[in-house]
Formats: C-alpha cells, sequence, structure tokens
C-alpha cells in the first residue's frame, strides 16, 4: 500500500481510534475498558500514544510509550522509555510506518530524559520478535515466568 498521510499524538478525540486498532493487537479484551485505559494513557504526562493514518484518513497503526522508573531489563539507566504496544494494519506492513511511529515514541523518551530505550515481547511471538531486531532493539534476556495458586 502507499505511504500514510499523517502520525499524530493521539488526543482524547482519538481515543476510539487508538481502542480499534488495539482490540486487534490484544483481541478479547473488552472495548469500554480499552477506552478507559486508553483516555488515561493520553492524559498521563509519562505516557504516549502516537496514530498513523492512511491515505483514506483511516487509522492504520499505533505506538504506545510510557516511562518507567523501575528496573528494565538489560538497561543501567532510569527513566527509561518503554514500547509497551506496537500495532500496524497487516496491509500496511512492511512500509516503514512500525519504524516511523517507534522513531516517534524515542524522541519523546528522549525529551523525557531518558537515554534507553525498551520493549518486550512474548517468546513465542516470532513476528514481533523480527520486527524489534529490524527496529534496532538487542535481544538482552528470555524469562520464563511461573504461577501457582495458593490453598
Amino acid at each position: 500500500m502507499e505511504g500514510i498521510m499523517m502520525i499524530k499524538r493521539a488526543e482524547i478525540e482519538d481515543s476510539m481510534d487508538v481502542v480499534s486498532l488495539a482490540s486487534l493487537l490484544w483481541p478479547g479484551h473488552n472495548i469500554e475498558e480499552f477506552k478507559i485505559e486508553t483516555d488515561q494513557l493520553i492524559k498521563n504526562e509519562n505516557a504516549i500514544v502516537y496514530l498513523a493514518y492512511g491515505p483514506l484518513g483511516e487509522p492504520i497503526g499505533f505506538a504506545q510509550c510510557q516511562i518507567r522508573t523501575d528496573y528494565v531489563e538489560g538497561t543501567s539507566t532510569t527513566p527509561v522509555g518503554y514500547l509497551e504496544g506496537l500495532f500496524v494494519k497487516k496491509t500496511f506492513r512492511r512500509s516503514g510506518i512500525a519504524k516511523q511511529l517507534v522513531k516517534h515514541c524515542e524522541d519523546w523518551s528522549i525529551l523525557k530524559g531518558c537515554r534507553e530505550f525498551a520493549s518486550d515481547c512474548e517468546l513465542d511471538n516470532e513476528e514481533s520478535y523480527n520486527v524489534h531486531l529490524k527496529l534496532g532493539f538487542k535481544e538482552v534476556n528470555r524469562v520464563i515466568a511461573f504461577a501457582k495458586k495458593l490453598t
């Protein structure tokens, strides 16, 4: 597909565009809860959401970033910009949109005083893993988490 029309910082009036894309990335979540979470993120000074719009003005991708001040695996400074979510609709993938969205998040993180930028993905999500590598991330650790019910 042809490029994008624009990338912009999401505002409250854009929250349903974010929700529509987030529900494709994280299916099975409640739309009303997504809307509440998205509105909170947009209002949070330590979080940002960028939206990419296609040539017809439709939302085609988003990146969600937050500032983390707790320990972030593989980093040695604080605060750290953290890519919490990244999604581009299939027909617009492999056109540099994810790279542009992440670059906006990185630039914002620098403005917030960050010297490092991090992210994560599930161990079995090869597509996300490969995208992270193409975006310049380096793998720093692998983790398997465990839990059990207490009786």
